[in-house]
């Protein structure tokens, strides 16, 4: 039979083997949360810079076709300028050589409608 000494023995030699194997996974399991804690901490990063990136992109597309877009209605407002100054063009033209061949009607045509637009005006 055993020896209450050699009981107690066992014991704490049970116990210290334990504690220092509980040690053991408490530290490789601080390890591993650290280990962790860098990855999601790059995987963060990553992402982070990624995004960021991918902001810096879409403001450099949107500008582009921000200032396309500002481009082509300056074209098209300088061409309807230049349309509309042609047309201004056309018809004082038009009106002057109206005016030099046909002098009594114009004159005849200017009374009827000032005549009109003071009926006009008089309701």
């Amino acid at each position: 039979m055993s020896t209450p000494n050699a009981e107690a023995g066992m014991r704490d030699w049970t116990d210290k083997a334990t504690r220092d194997r509980l040690e053991k996974d408490v530290a490789a399991v601080k390890s591993d949360i650290a280990a962790l804690t860098d990855q999601i901490t790059d995987a963060l990063n990553t992402f982070a810079n990624s995004t960021s990136k991918q902001a810096r992109r879409g403001y450099r597309q949107a500008r582009e076709n921000m200032d396309s877009a500002m481009d082509d209605m300056s074209e098209r407002g300088s061409a309807m300028m230049e349309a509309a100054h042609d047309a201004y063009g056309s018809i004082e033209e038009t009106l002057e050589e109206a005016i030099t061949q046909r002098p009594l009607a114009t004159v005849g045509l200017a009374l009827g409608i000032g005549f009109l637009i003071g009926v006009a005006w008089r309701r």
